[in-house]
């Protein structure tokens, strides 16, 4: 019986249950679940940088998203908030699509 001891999808233990499978679940409280989610986001951002093909990258980056939006509602925002602070600094600062890589500073 594999242990698993992670933060999943809402709708996962469901499809588990579905299959004729059981699980064991809990809610998380708030210090844990904050915990989960940056581990989940790590978890998810490692396997996009193992992707090796754009079909893969975009599924994984799906997942990042999704952490995204549950990381924005626990600090009490939402992704449009998320959002409109990206395009700000996009418009301030740029953004990454011209490819500049800074090699370094003199005074």
């Amino acid at each position: 019986m594999p242990t698993y001891n992670k933060l999943v999808r809402d709708k996962i233990p469901a499809i588990i249950e579905q299959s004729g499978k059981t699980c064991t679940t809990k809610i998380l409280n708030k210090e844990e679940y904050i915990q989960a989610l940056k581990t989940k986001s790590q978890e998810e951002l490692n396997e996009y940088l193992e992707t090796t093909d754009n079909e893969s990258a975009l599924e994984e980056l799906a997942d990042l998203i999704e952490i995204i939006h549950a990381l924005a509602h626990y600090h009490g925002s939402s992704i449009d908030e998320v959002e409109r602070i990206r395009q700000k600094k996009a418009e301030d600062r740029g953004g990454f699509m011209e490819k500049v890589f800074l090699i370094e500073v003199q005074d």
